[in-house]
């Protein structure tokens, strides 16, 4: 027996390709219009209002995957804002099998195909007011990547239920959304990290104008500060104090990064302000400390040596927070270090800090930051305080406000790797 297929007619075959034609027009002009822009909310609002006007749908959804929290969240919807308060999770419902299957699903008939979705939806209807007859669901495929899901509800029609021709075309739409949402999901990432750079650095450059300037010698105090990154959890100042007396101080918070830099830029904001006043060096560490224990965060602190150099008196006057021991070479080319110290700054408030008096005739006093001796070479081993020393040695003889430039340079130039910032202030007797 011969069956024949049967033949489509003219009338059939022109209203087939008209169809065809309208859809390919309708994509080519979603493509088009998400090609104009890079907004993510517009990319959205576009998407749905030629979606829902197309597939000819009650309500119409947007919900993107949060891999952090691991739940759909609704983030654009048409005639269901309310939505925007809910969050689903992966796994449930038609929209976790669209993510599943990564195939776009038609539920005719909520209520007669109930094994096709699960109990949330009627959980949302009775919650919403909102009932659902018929639910077309399309993964956003981009790059291979489940972003999210298309979610349509309810068509226009009386029986209110979607059909074949609704989820090929709903599948077909998505694609080109998807790659829109995707584009404009990485504009956004990149102008919030161009902006957050751009912060960063603007940040860098207050830190740097509260470090004080070189002066050319006979000058006796030079500092240097190599940040790792854009921002520095180090600090230092100095300051001439009149009647052949000179104040400095030198900071390292704990940790890296934006945070560090912060509690760095308060410390060095209150030393400028306090050392202004009266400088003590203990006092100053005490005062300090109060004013940091009642902000600071918990697990961080503040190392911190402040001194003043009496060049008439020929002595130091020191006082450490936990901070780094200084090194003091002489200029027999002997080294000594001050290992007086009390506890960091934010750890106990009320801490009393002493202060030692140290004789200072024909000396430099280094003051850093652990970052100079933590410093590791390609294999691993760090420089050390003896390795610093050295390079203390080889170019003691060049000019304060040009050496300390010159020893990092060489520090780096011998192949260790900086990781963290670097400081030192020098402080040379007259």
């Amino acid at each position: 027996m011969i069956f024949f297929k049967p033949q489509k007619s003219k009338r059939d075959e022109k209203k087939e390709n008209l169809q065809v034609n309208v859809d390919l027009g309708l994509i080519t002009k979603m493509n088009q219009e998400f090609a104009v822009s890079l907004d993510l909310n517009d990319t959205l609002k576009t998407a749905l209002q030629v979606i829902i006007a197309r597939i000819n749908a009650q309500a119409a959804n947007i919900f993107l995957i949060n891999e952090k929290k691991k739940k759909f969240e609704c983030i654009a919807s048409l005639h269901q804002d309310y939505l925007d308060e809910y969050e689903l999770d992966l796994k449930d419902g038609v929209m976790g099998k669209a993510v599943q299957t990564k195939k776009c699903i038609r539920v005719g008939n909520v209520k007669k195909d109930v094994r096709e979705i699960a109990e949330f939806y009627f959980d949302l209807d009775n919650k919403t007011n909102f009932t659902t007859y018929s639910v077309l669901c399309s993964p956003l495929i981009a790059a291979n990547e489940c972003i999210g899901v298309i979610h349509c509800l309810n068509k226009k029609t009386n029986d209110k239920l979607f059909i074949e021709d609704d989820r090929k075309l709903l599948e077909t739409l998505s694609a080109p959304a998807a790659f829109a949402i995707r584009n404009a999901k990485m504009a956004k990432e990149m102008v919030e990290k161009n902006k957050i750079q751009k912060e960063v650095e603007i940040v860098g450059e207050i830190q740097k104008s509260l470090l004080s300037q070189n002066k050319k010698e006979p000058f006796p105090v030079a500092g240097i500060n190599i940040p790792a990154k854009i921002v520095s959890g180090d600090f230092y100042n100095f300051s001439d104090l009149g009647d052949g007396k000179y104040g400095f101080g030198v900071a390292d918070v704990s940790g890296k990064g934006i945070k560090s830099s912060l509690l760095m830029s308060k410390a060095s904001s209150l030393y400028r302000c306090l050392s202004k006043t009266n400088f003590s060096a203990a006092n100053l560490l005490i005062q300090l400390n109060n004013e940091i224990c009642e902000t600071i965060s918990r697990g961080m602190f503040v190392t911190m040596l402040v001194g003043i150099y009496d060049s008439n008196k020929k002595e130091l006057l020191l006082s450490s927070a936990g901070h780094e021991p200084p090194i003091i070479f002489s200029k027999d080319g002997i080294f000594s270090n001050y290992t007086e110290a009390g506890p960091p700054l934010g750890i106990m408030p009320k801490t009393k800090y002493m202060e030692h008096k140290i004789p200072f005739t024909d000396s430099s006093m280094y003051i850093f930051t652990d970052g100079i001796t933590e410093i590791k070479n390609p294999n691993g081993e760090m420089l050390g305080a003896e390795g610093f020393q050295n390079y203390i040695k080889k170019y003691q003889s060049t000019p304060n406000n040009e050496r300390l430039k010159i020893i990092i340079d060489n520090i780096i130039r011998a192949g260790h790797i900086q990781k963290d910032d670097l400081t030192i202030v020098t402080v040379d007797s007259k």
